[in-house]
This record gives C-alpha cells, sequence and structure tokens, in this order.
C-alpha cells in the first residue's frame, strides 16, 4: 500500500535484518513482545514465531486494519499478534505488562521492538525511559546519526544529553546499521539498530530522577562552553560553579561531552550539598 511520509513510514524489506532484529531480543516463548510501529507486518511476523503473544501497535487506521486480515483471530483459533490501533507515546506498557503478569503469579517486564519513525524518536524514547518499570529490553531501529549518539561514550564529538540520559536508564549497544535499500519508499539516511536492557542507574549512583535528568539537560545546554559557563548560564553563581567542580574533581575548563556519568552524579551530589540541584 502507498506509505504516508507524514508518519515516517519506510517498511523494512530485508528478511535477513527482520530475523536478526527479532533474535536480538533473546528467549521469547514465554514473553509477550510490544512491537512499536509494525508497519506491513515484516518483523511481526518474526516475533509471533518466537513469542507467546505479539501486542503489534500501530497509529495508521488502514494499516492496522490490513495487520487484522494478515493475522487474524477467532474464538477457535486465536492469534498470537493482537493489533493495537493507538500512538506509542499513549500507550499503557504498565497495564500491559500486568496483563501478562496474569496467572504467572508475579509480575513480568516485557520485551520491546520497532522500527521507530524517524520524526519522534526521541519522545519514544523517552516514552519507554519512563516506563522502564514495565520493560526489561528493547531492540530499536533508529536513523544512524540518533544511535551514534545514544551510544557515543564520554570524550566522542557524538556524546550528549541524549547519550547521558537514555544510559541513565541503561547499557545501549549498537547491532547493526541498513542502508536505505533494506526500506520501501528508501530514506534518505541509513538505519541502525541498538539494543538497550533497561536498568535505571539512579539509586546506583546516589542521585534522584525528578532533578539529576535538568540537571544533565542544563549541563549540555550549549556544548560549545565549558561546564562551569552552562553552570552558570543555569543560575549558578560562579564562585558556587567552581567550589562544587573541585569537590567533584572536575577541571574547571571541562565541557560536559568530556564527563561521565559517575562524574557527572559527583558534580549533582556537590551542588546538592549547598541547595543548589
Amino acid at each position: 500500500m502507498p506509505t504516508k511520509p507524514k508518519l515516517g513510514q519506510n517498511f523494512l524489506r530485508d528478511p535477513r535484518a527482520v530475523e536478526r532484529i527479532a533474535a536480538a531480543l533473546g528467549d521469547l516463548s514465554s514473553s509477550t513482545v510490544i512491537e512499536i510501529g509494525p508497519g506491513e507486518g515484516a518483523i511481526t511476523t518474526a516475533l509471533a514465531a518466537r513469542a507467546a503473544r505479539v501486542l503489534a501497535v500501530e497509529l495508521d487506521s488502514e494499516l492496522a486494519a490490513l495487520l487484522r486480515v494478515q493475522f487474524p483471530s477467532t474464538p477457535d483459533t486465536p492469534s498470537r499478534v493482537t493489533i493495537v490501533e493507538q500512538s506509542i507515546l499513549h500507550f499503557d506498557f504498565a497495564a500491559a505488562a500486568a496483563a501478562a503478569a496474569e496467572g504467572e503469579g508475579g509480575g513480568t517486564r516485557l520485551p520491546v521492538a520497532g522500527n521507530l519513525p524517524y520524526y519522534i524518536t526521541s519522545p519514544i524514547l523517552l516514552h519507554i525511559a519512563a516506563a522502564h518499570a514495565s520493560i526489561d529490553r528493547a531492540v530499536l531501529m533508529v536513523q544512524r546519526e540518533v544511535a551514534d549518539r545514544i551510544t557515543a561514550v564520554p570524550g566522542s564529538s557524538d556524546y550528549g544529553v541524549l547519550s547521558a540520559t537514555i544510559q541513565m536508564y541503561g547499557p545501549v549497544e549498537s547491532l547493526f546499521t541498513l542502508p536505505p535499500s533494506a526500506f520501501v519508499p528508501p530514506p534518505q539516511v541509513h538505519s541502525t539498530v541498538f539494543r538497550w536492557r533497561l536498568a535505571p542507574r539512579f539509586a546506583e549512583l546516589a542521585v534522584e530522577e525528578s532533578s539529576f535528568l535538568p540537571f544533565l539537560r542544563r549541563a549540555f545546554a550549549q556544548k560549545r562552553k565549558t561546564l562551569a559557563n552552562n553552570l552558570r548560564a543555569a543560575g549558578i553563581s560562579s564562585s558556587a560553579a567552581s567550589a562544587a567542580l573541585a569537590r567533584a574533581a572536575i577541571d574547571p575548563k571541562a565541557r560536559a561531552e568530556s564527563l561521565s556519568l559517575e562524574t557527572f552524579a559527583a558534580l549533582w551530589q556537590a551542588l546538592r550539598a549547598e541547595g543548589l540541584a
């Protein structure tokens, strides 16, 4: 069917890539998998062959109707695939996890897969992060440049607020990259699949999620400026910023892109001790 560019529709047509995405989630035999943006159902089919159940969340009503035909369900022969016609940004991961756990005598955390629409990649990632208590791992495809930022390490040019924020919710690893020819219609960019294991680090690093994340955004506000300058721009006096940097053993000329999450946590704690974070 014709694609809708405004919805970021580029359908994956590479069978080997489809299998690699499904396999990257590991053992799914007893799992309910959430698929984001199933499109024409290529990845859905691979997931359904491996998982106990698939909840395929599709915003496009025409695609959702086609998917219901592709994965029919009747009382006598129920399908493993349920089509949820909804924006993933409104999807309730906690409710899905609770439903999956019924009858198992305990809670469960869900695996997630998806080819994310480029135009709302960051909101989707933040929605997944916010639902970390209900999600175990995610294998996601995004624009290569975005994946490079997500998986970047301190000191690299791609390391920034997106890297730090996503990695605060668990380790990430790049798996493989696909050319435009793997999709119909071909996008103008390469796409990278990465794996994200949801294991938040806030307690480990002794920081508070509600204030640490805004602190990271302020620290990276202007990457060309030093961290000290960004702190001052956030309303912290020069003397307080200098004292906090010294207490955290950070070079006063350092830029945010050079700092590890552990070092950011030490700086947050220094500022917190002075009532500034």
